[in-house]
């Protein structure tokens, strides 16, 4: 058994450690609070864009846009959403497990454009076709940070190396859940129980036109929320990875008192037994 002083140094270990966790955890939940509020601030760009667009596809049923157009899968791109930091629970390997399936399941050669540290060095060490990759995009990313990504996978999709685009990323549902999805971007899918415009706008130039603009903005606006999306999602599960991490501290400390206490005890009893059998043996 450790000895008495050994104990008391490692619950003073675990107490730093718990004041650590309990501080990234307050930290975390100070950042999941403004990642939040990023999303909110996106979300309504994002649902008016697709609320045109739906208006847009509607008025041109006849009308086919390359990103609209279905075609043969021979080849698929997919990005690949996860943060840059660890200790965030499982959320990385959520999704890079669902992206690593949906490549093995495609049957055809997938590329992957990845957003975020994690998933880089880990398509690295599976070798698997990394083509671009964006990391180190702090709390607040912005379109600019994410857009050079963006590109390289659309234009895989535009120049025929890739016949559909994919998506995987953390949705976030509320603070105790987030869940890996994945999502098809290209060939564009009509937007299904989009809101309709306010009023029947007249469109300058004509309708397909503004739609062929409106396209590309409706796929950065797609993955910008999802990167959004992500982020919330790592910093809800940092918060109640660093809570759990916390909570096991404390019993552990706990274990280790009564263990102390136990071994103090037994120290004691041992002495008092030493000097009682020691004064018996000097009696006799």
């Amino acid at each position: 058994m450790a000895s008495l002083r050994d104990i008391r140094r490692r619950i003073r270990s675990v107490q730093n450690t718990r004041k650590i966790t309990k501080a990234m955890e307050l930290v975390a939940a100070a950042k999941m609070r403004r990642a939040q509020q990023r999303v909110a601030a996106a979300r309504p760009y994002a649902d008016e864009i697709t609320s045109v667009m739906a208006e847009l596809m509607r008025r041109n049923l006849e009308y086919t846009h390359p990103y609209l157009e279905m075609r043969e899968v021979r080849r698929r791109a997919l990005i690949l959403v996860t943060s840059d930091r660890g200790l965030a629970g499982a959320l990385n390997a959520n999704n890079i497990r669902v992206a690593v399936r949906e490549m093995n399941s495609a049957g055809v050669p997938v590329a992957v454009v990845t957003i975020g540290r994690k998933g880089r060095d880990m398509m690295r060490r599976l070798r698997k076709d990394l083509i671009a990759e964006v990391s180190q995009l702090g709390d607040a990313p912005t379109m600019g940070d994410v857009l050079p990504a963006i590109r390289v996978a659309i234009e895989q999709y535009e120049s025929g190396d890739a016949d559909q685009l994919d998506m995987v990323y953390a949705r976030f549902i509320s603070a105790g859940r987030q869940e890996a999805v994945v999502g098809r971007l290209l060939p564009v899918e009509p937007p299904e129980g989009a809101e309709k415009v306010a009023a029947d706008f007249l469109y300058e130039p004509e309708p397909k036109d503004v739609l062929d603009a409106l396209l590309p903005r409706y796929i950065e606006a797609q993955v910008y929320r999802a990167v959004l999306e992500n982020l919330a999602s790592e910093q809800a599960a940092r918060m109640v990875a660093m809570r759990n991490a916390s909570d096991n501290a404390e019993e552990l400390i706990g274990d280790l008192t009564l263990t102390a206490n136990k071994v103090r005890q037994a120290t004691i009893t041992t002495e008092l037994m030493e000097i009682v059998g020691g004064a018996a043996a000097l009696e006799g």
